[in-house]
């Protein structure tokens, strides 16, 4: 009994130490799997240098499990310098601004690597940055020029669509202002520095900042992003048209299209301008400081005798359905029925703004013909509001009548009971 319970205590002894060598080896092997070198060092160095695990932790590429030697090579799992920098581990060090895009593109334009990722990301990001001027300046020699660490970040680099990417549609035109606003950086380019500045007044800027409209165009929407060249350049109006549809078929039957290609004027920027476009109002038609017809236009000529009547049918119409928008707002105050009403200003709405788009045309009977309809909608609305005011007095002279009538049979009732009381 003795020998068997000195066995099972060696036997006990020996499993003890073999699990404790399989946890240091587990321990170990984790350590090795876990450590990262350079963001040790690193954390501790200041700006640009300086990379904290925190910053690194938000990376998308982190997020993807790939680590610093996925870009720079080199060992993260030896804490000696020598080894953890050596190019025989493939270690780069610092990448040269020349060679970032072709190092993110080793990655990004492999389909069969980067999908394994992100199944929808596109993969030729690099192929149109070649195309850009940015990329042809840069094959050109000029490193000033946008690489995509200037618009995406570098260590922590989000996706799209978090709020806080650099390239979050909201972060957009802010990051492009980061070069293109710099009166010093961009000097030598002869390139207007204020596109931003106008911008931040601009109905795009309004509508995606401060609506929340994430739809709303941004630098990229009309430039591009990595190929920075918009869709038909040539013509301004190919990529305005690509959200304003229905006034490039108006533009295409308007005399201005010859005449601005005669020119050689930049279509759509001729009246609203490009960065600082502003709400369109029926006031561009006019003769005020925000009319632009008679900038190029002599005054009396046939079209400036054109623009004055279209202005006055689309102010009359205006007019017409505020008219009756009142007029319907009262009697509904009253508590007259008039939802029919109601839906049918909708319409006529709905006429104004087909009318002054149809204004793209220039051809006088095809926004009369918006205009009419508005009118008669509006002339219709207008007499319904009337008419229920009409019923409404009529009630109330009713009403009035009978709480006489009432009162009058009230008093005799209480004379009569006065009468029977003596």
């Amino acid at each position: 009994m003795a020998i068997l319970q000195n066995r099972l205590g060696a036997l006990g002894a020996l499993c003890g130490v073999v699990l404790a060598g399989l946890v240091l080896f587990v321990a170990c092997l984790a350590h090795a799997q876990t450590s990262n070198s350079c963001l040790d060092c690193h954390a501790g160095l200041p700006d640009p240098l300086g990379v904290s695990q925190e910053k690194f932790s938000q990376d998308v590429h982190a997020q993807k499990g790939l680590t610093c030697v996925s870009c720079h090579g080199g060992d993260p799992t030896s804490d000696d310098p020598d080894k953890a920098m050596n190019k025989k581990a493939g270690w780069k060090g610092k990448i040269e601004r020349k060679q970032i895009p072709e190092l993110c593109g080793s990655c990004h334009s492999d389909p069969y690597y980067i999908r394994q990722f992100n199944p929808g990301l596109r993969t030729d990001q690099l192929d149109q940055y070649r195309t850009s001027v940015h990329g042809k300046r840069l094959v050109a020699g000029d490193t000033k020029v946008a690489v995509c660490i200037d618009c995406h970040s570098v260590h922590d680099i989000r996706a799209p669509s978090d709020p806080r990417s650099t390239v979050n549609p909201v972060n957009v035109a802010t990051t492009c202002a980061g070069c293109h606003a710099n009166d010093g950086y961009m000097k030598g380019y002869s390139i207007p520095t204020d596109q931003f500045a106008k911008y931040d007044v601009s109905v795009h800027h309004e509508a995606l900042a401060v609506r929340g409209d994430l739809s709303a165009p941004t630098c990229s929407t009309c430039h591009g992003n990595h190929g920075a060249v918009p869709p038909g350049v040539d013509k301004v109006q190919n990529v305005c048209s690509n959200c304003h549809a229905f006034q490039d078929q108006m533009y295409e039957k308007s005399s201005h299209k010859k005449a601005f290609q005669a020119s050689s004027l930049p279509g759509c920027v001729v009246c609203h301008s490009n960065h600082a476009i502003t709400y369109p109002s029926d006031a561009k038609l006019g003769t005020g400081p925000e009319a632009v017809c008679m900038r190029c236009h002599t005054p009396g000529d046939k079209c400036d005798q054109a623009r004055a009547r279209l202005q006055a049918k689309l102010i009359s119409l205006d007019l017409a359905i505020k008219k009756a928008d009142q007029a319907l707002a009262l009697a509904e105050s009253s508590g007259m029925e008039v939802g029919e009403a109601r839906m049918a200003q909708a319409q006529a709405r709905d006429s104004l703004t087909k009318a002054r788009v149809t204004i793209h045309s220039f051809q006088e009977s095809l926004a009369d013909q918006d205009i009419q309809a508005g009118l008669k909608i509006a002339a219709e609305d207008l007499q319904a509001g009337q008419a229920a005011m009409v019923e409404r007095n009529r009630r109330r002279a009713g009403l009035g009548v009978s709480l006489v009538a009432i009162g009058m049979v009230l008093a005799g009732l209480r004379l009569y009971i006065k009468k029977i009381e003596r």
